[in-house]
């Protein structure tokens, strides 16, 4: 396999700190959400039910925030934004533990609209750092990072939550969240390239120059993508539990990821780039038949081997597509967009499934969502084929001159 795209993206001026920085930055956030519900079932002796109450209140804000904390970095610089969101942080986290639960519910809403906004700043960052031939490795290297943090935050908040406190979990999840923001505060990275203006000469870019049918388009195909994420992991644990293997759950989980790395991997280092709807459709398609593959833990595995390749390679080219369509002076505006879109797939996901497995059986929670991602990429397709047609050769298919055409002519747009 070809290391070099990797080499030539990690010598670059900044980015090699950037990941390593928002790797550990993202492990707390990770471990926020099961960090939450871990603590309004055991501490304060809610159901699950109300615990999801407080994490769908900190999901809603997040997804309302990012997009908003995207244009303040357009507008004002990123130190200020990361000022301001982690101070709301760690007042967010130093007071959950002494909140009674109604106003539990409301401050986490106001602390995911306010929530450290690293998935779209490190975005943002690499399309600054990086020229748009690189960016598909780069990319990818993000991916990869989401899903080790990923991996890593909720396994580390449950083991922390269980055998110390939860209480005590809650309050380190906050050091960690608040350490983070200090950590990109110091390193500061550009959120714009030296030779990329903040607006086009002349006048300030308006939202509908840039928010075309094709950014949008990205943007549902990115919370499709997530829909179909958030749905196999609750469709994974309501397989082993049908079989009365649970125990595995961790494990089946964690291979899961180990294929998502391997994908992301292969993506990055590929000599050709591939189309994110092309990516979102095979991810949708395989993952319709995984409940197939029975109750046993190893067979549940190796039926999710096709579409785990393909999970971090989808969102990293729809990262990629969007950054290369979004101008310069409002890439923040459009990277929280895309971060707004997948936090709401994956929101969305998680229920949709639990609803179809509560009504029918667990193997029909794959089947729903893989096939309504698929619909949603499917009614995508004829706009995206209707522009190739025309001669606007898409931006996501790698082509950099292509690329600054598009941004010439501000078409645009957008995200842990």
């Amino acid at each position: 396999m070809n290391l070099e795209p990797y080499r030539h993206a990690l010598a670059l001026p900044g980015v090699r700190s950037l990941l390593i920085v928002s790797t550990l930055a993202r492990i707390p956030l990770m471990a926020a959400g099961v960090t939450l519900t871990l603590y309004v079932v055991l501490v304060l002796g809610r159901g699950y039910a109300a615990a999801g109450l407080v994490g769908a209140a900190l999901t809603v804000g997040t997804a309302i925030g990012a997009p908003l904390l995207g244009r303040l970095v357009d507008r004002r610089g990123l130190r200020p934004v990361l000022a301001l969101t982690t101070a709301a942080e760690a007042v967010f986290w130093a007071s959950a533990p002494a909140l009674p639960y109604p106003m539990l519910v409301g401050a986490a809403f106001l602390g995911g609209l306010l929530a450290l906004p690293v998935f779209s700043v490190v975005r943002q960052a690499i399309a600054a750092l990086v020229p748009a031939d690189r960016r598909r490795p780069a990319y990818a290297l993000d991916s990869m990072a989401v899903e080790l943090s990923f991996m890593v935050g909720p396994a580390v908040a449950v083991l922390l939550a269980t055998t110390v406190s939860a209480r005590g979990t809650m309050l380190a999840v906050g050091i960690g969240i608040v350490l983070a923001g200090c950590a990109l505060f110091v390193v500061n990275p550009p959120v714009r390239a030296a030779d990329e203006p903040a607006d086009p000469p002349g006048r300030a870019v308006r939202r509908r120059d840039w928010l075309s049918g094709r950014l949008v388009g990205l943007l549902c195909v990115g919370a499709a993508s997530t829909l179909v994420l958030g749905g196999t992991d609750v469709a994974v644990v309501a397989v082993l539990r049908e079989a009365d293997q649970v125990g595995w759950t961790g494990l089946v989980l964690t291979v899961w990821g180990a294929y998502s790395l391997t994908g992301g991997f292969a993506y990055g280092a590929a000599s050709r780039p591939i189309s994110p709807l092309l990516l979102a459709a095979l991810l949708c398609l395989c993952t319709i038949p995984v409940g197939l593959g029975g109750g046993q833990w190893w067979l549940l595995a190796l039926a999710l081997l096709p579409a785990g390749l393909l999970c971090a390679p989808t969102l990293a080219a729809t990262a990629d597509a969007v950054s290369r369509l979004a101008p310069a002076g409002v890439r923040g505006e459009a990277m929280g967009l895309h971060g707004s879109a997948i936090t709401i797939g994956m929101a969305l996901g998680a229920p949709l499934a639990g609803a179809v497995i509560d009504a029918t059986s667990p193997a029909w929670g794959f089947a729903a969502t893989g096939l309504l991602g698929a619909l949603v990429v499917l009614a995508v397709l004829p706009g995206e084929l209707r522009r190739r047609r025309r001669g606007t050769t898409p931006a996501d298919q790698g082509d950099p001159a292509a690329a600054g055409g598009q941004r010439s002519m501000s078409l645009a747009t957008s995200s842990s």
